[in-house]
């Protein structure tokens, strides 16, 4: 027996009797609809806006930007620019006790007045928040025993607000 999730294509198929074509439309029509959200539901929590991802980027950078220079004893310089940020994927995770995002992709950088550019990966979480209306960068990092991993969670400018 053939697995088919509809007893009357089994039984046609299996009988060899053709599908009138009014049942194959809709046995089609009853396909695209369903299957669009069944889909949308493998992917869990909706992708946050553009304006976040960029936001959560460059706040990254930034913090990381900042941990190096201070470590280094040097000043750091302007904010690279951005280009052609591209998430290739995306994830539920829990961070801490509260769900929250990993998207992982590409983006095109360049320093402020430098002509080169430069294709480098990125893995950002996010969080939502309480209520839905804003986001947050959360950064994973280790204890001081290195055992146990904890997070430190940046709130991203909500709608409207300059970072």
């Amino acid at each position: 027996m053939l697995p088919f999730a509809c007893p009357a294509a089994a039984a046609a198929i299996a009988s060899r009797r053709p599908l009138s074509g009014r049942f194959l439309s809709l046995v089609l029509a009853a396909w695209l609809v369903v299957v669009p959200f069944a889909l949308s539901g493998c992917s869990g929590a909706a992708s946050p806006p553009r304006r976040v991802l960029l936001q959560a980027l460059e706040l990254q950078i930034q913090l990381t930007q900042g941990a190096i220079a201070q470590a280094l004893a040097v000043d750091a310089s302007g904010l690279p620019e951005l280009n052609r940020v591209r998430v290739e994927q995306q994830e539920n995770v829990m961070i801490g006790d509260a769900r929250g995002l990993r998207l992982s992709g590409r983006f095109d950088w360049r320093l402020p007045g430098d002509p080169i550019r430069v294709d480098s990966g990125f893995e950002l979480y996010l969080q939502r928040g309480e209520r839905g209306q804003s986001w947050r960068l959360a950064r994973p990092v280790l204890d001081s025993n290195g055992s146990e991993q904890t997070w430190i969670i940046d709130p991203l400018p909500l709608p409207g607000e300059r970072a």
